[in-house]
């Protein structure tokens, strides 16, 4: 019997220190980054603010929010890919960016599908169509008539080449056979800084970033993305109800990490992550600017909604002729 129960002690024990090495396996070991690669100010930056503290309390680690802009987030993500796989350093992006970088931009020096680990989609934003005050369009028709009117006048603001406003931007002009004139920014505050202040005639971005400027009545909105009008823009139509294609539609925006980081501290991200977006404070931040919190189940969900997604992009890119 005692010889029993000294098995069973032992196994016990055993069990124990398994139990015990797997939750340290899980632990942060200092500060951990959030690289957003994009001005201050843009839908990732916002996104990326709004969790930081709430995961710096999960893991009981700081999380600081740190902003690598350039080269239509590239710059950043390269910094994130080539950072140590320690899982501390995370990517906080608009994953169409991600996606079609390397159709758009081949001198891009990172493999995102080797060099970067998804960990959860964060959100989904609608896209405004916002124009600047010094334009008195009315309507999305009005803005075409001129358009057609008078090609090559009026330009749009764009977070940088390859990013998704940017692609949905393009799809806009072949729909409407328009000449617009692009201008890429260093990300999408500043492209909405230079639709309010004048500077561009129009955009396409997020409702996180654009939609206090119209509410505020420091930039008029003409359509929105999605599947249906927004709450706060109950007047303002829908693109599909003006009858353009279902592509244009928002911008999504995810986290990843180094790839090659340890499985148990990506898990676990993905698991606080996804509490953090569930709570009614972060869903409500979001919902106030007009996104919706959408945490993946797993980072293998996030994965196959990449892969899906980079096969279409590099598919119109190529067909757009973008970057070439």
């Amino acid at each position: 019997m005692k010889k029993i129960n000294k098995l069973v002690m032992g196994a016990a024990s055993f069990s124990f220190l398994l139990a015990s090495n797997v939750a340290l396996a899980q632990e942060f070991r200092g500060p951990v980054r959030i690289v957003v690669p994009f001005a201050p100010g843009g839908t990732s930056d916002i996104l990326a603010r709004y969790i930081a503290p709430e995961l710096s309390d999960a893991i009981g680690q700081p999380v600081i929010v740190e902003n690598k802009a350039g080269a239509g987030g590239n710059i950043g993500a390269d910094f994130v890919a080539k950072a140590d796989p320690n899982g501390h350093t995370l990517l906080l992006s608009d994953l169409t960016a991600l996606l079609a970088a390397p159709s758009v931009l081949p001198s891009v020096a990172y493999d995102i599908e080797n060099d970067l680990d998804p960990v959860t989609m964060v959100s989904y934003s609608p896209y405004v169509l916002g124009v600047s005050q010094r334009n008195e369009f009315e309507s999305f028709d009005d803005l075409i008539e001129y358009s057609l009117e008078n090609p090559g006048l009026l330009s749009v603001a764009t977070s940088g080449v390859g990013a998704n406003n940017h692609i949905t931007t393009e799809r806009l002009i072949q729909d409407q056979n328009v000449d617009w004139t692009v201008i890429a920014y260093r990300g999408g505050s500043d492209a909405t800084r230079a639709v309010v202040s004048g500077e561009s005639d129009m955009l396409l971005n997020g409702t996180t970033a654009s939609l206090p400027f119209v509410l505020s009545g420091q930039m008029n909105a003409l359509a929105v993305t999605g599947e249906e009008r927004l709450e706060d823009l109950p007047d303002v139509p829908t693109f599909r109800e003006l009858g353009l294609p279902g592509e244009l539609d928002g911008t999504y925006q995810g986290i990843l990490v180094t790839a090659g980081s340890p499985p148990e501290l990506v898990e676990r991200l993905q698991t606080e992550l996804a509490s953090i977006l569930a709570t009614n404070d972060i869903q409500t931040k979001i919902a106030e600017q007009g996104g919706q919190a959408r945490p993946s189940s797993s980072p293998d969900e996030l994965r196959t909604w990449m892969t899906e997604q980079k096969s279409e992009l590099s598919d119109f890119i190529e067909s757009a002729g973008i970057g070439q």
